[in-house]
């Protein structure tokens, strides 16, 4: 892809304080340069392959992670299979250091196979890495995961979680798109996608624009940085990000948090709102659905009106601030409603 694109914001010397009031506070994507140079791991990335890929192997607990492989011709890119019937990559479950052993041995292949471990929970398989590489912006409960492989890319998705991705080894190239692009980013199967959240089915970098017309409008709205070791990118929720690891060893440690993808939050989630919403209104006549949105504007998304000024506060129900025992009763009655008759 020839076109140039917006560069993501970038803030340099970015400490606890800054990241809270001016940067988590705004909804728009900014590159933190430098903001983990300091963490052990990046240091030794920063030495040799080979001396990160030791480290790493050294603190392995042996317990198996996800892992993937993609053929030579898929060219990293983890994607459907040619019917959309399965994806393009064979799952396995292994140990990191056996998967740092086959990026090793792969960097001596013309056109090897991508290889990737995904989202692994580090406490799991790498105790020790979070005594000397961690974040103190965020709490314990914050629970980060991390990402090995070699040249991977992954397709435009989103979460509905705060995200810090921070880059410990090799380079990755972020692309993103603003939640309101997602009509013209023709997104995949919601129930049904090679990365678990939905996808964009357009190949970033050579884009089919007969098939695809209206990603020229998403392009114009992109915003691009490549990552260094050391740097790392704050990404709001639901933002859509394509991702490119552009190096034979790539290592990123990631944290999601205020969402319900790998958080401890993922009770309120979005997500499964939309499900049920599409299951519940998706088939009804267009003026029902228009009805139901004038509906859902008012209760939901119109932050300007005060919903509960003309009825007394002992009767706000599940228009006021909720305790955590009555939005478990609201779960609760919905979970034996939905299960039907």
């Amino acid at each position: 892809m020839s076109q140039s694109l917006q560069a993501i914001a970038e803030r340099h010397d970015v400490d606890d304080r800054i990241f809270k009031e001016e940067i988590a506070t705004q909804y728009q994507p900014v590159v933190l340069r430098g903001y983990v140079k300091h963490w052990p791991a990046v240091q030794l990335a920063k030495t040799s392959t080979e001396a990160i890929c030791g480290y790493l192997t050294k603190l392995d607990s042996g317990s198996d992670v996800d892992a993937i492989m993609t053929p030579p011709q898929a060219k990293g890119r983890i994607f459907y299979d040619e019917a959309m019937n399965g994806f393009n990559y064979l799952r396995n479950r292994l140990p990191v250091s056996a998967i740092v052993e086959q990026l090793l041995r792969y960097r001596q292949f013309a056109n090897p196979p991508a290889v990737a471990a995904q989202s692994a929970l580090i406490a799991n398989c790498l105790p020790g890495f979070l005594d000397d590489n961690s974040l103190s912006v965020l709490g314990p409960e914050v629970i980060p995961r991390i990402w090995i492989g070699n040249a991977v890319t992954t397709p435009a998705h989103f979460d509905d979680a705060h995200n810090i991705a921070c880059v410990v080894s090799g380079r990755r190239r972020f692309t993103l798109f603003p939640p309101e692009q997602i009509g013209n980013l023709y997104i995949g199967p919601l129930d049904f996608a090679p990365t678990g959240a939905p996808i964009s089915m357009v190949a970033l970098n050579e884009p089919d624009f007969e098939k695809y017309p209206k990603f020229r409008e998403a392009l114009k709205a992109a915003q691009a940085a490549e990552l260094e070791p050391g740097d790392a990118l704050y990404i709001p929720p639901l933002w859509w990000h394509h991702v490119e690891s552009l190096q034979a060893c790539n290592i990123l440690v990631n944290y999601w948090w205020g969402g319900a993808v790998g958080t401890a939050d993922s009770i309120h989630s979005g997500s499964d709102s939309l499900m049920l919403a599409l299951v519940n209104l998706k088939k009804r006549a267009p003026a029902y659905r228009q009805a139901w949105a004038s509906i859902f504007n008012h209760y939901v998304f119109d932050s300007g009106q005060d919903l509960t000024a003309h009825i007394p506060p002992h009767r706000h129900g599940v228009l006021g601030d909720m305790s955590a025992e009555q939005e478990q009763q609201v779960r609760s009655y919905l979970a034996n409603k939905l299960k039907g008759p």
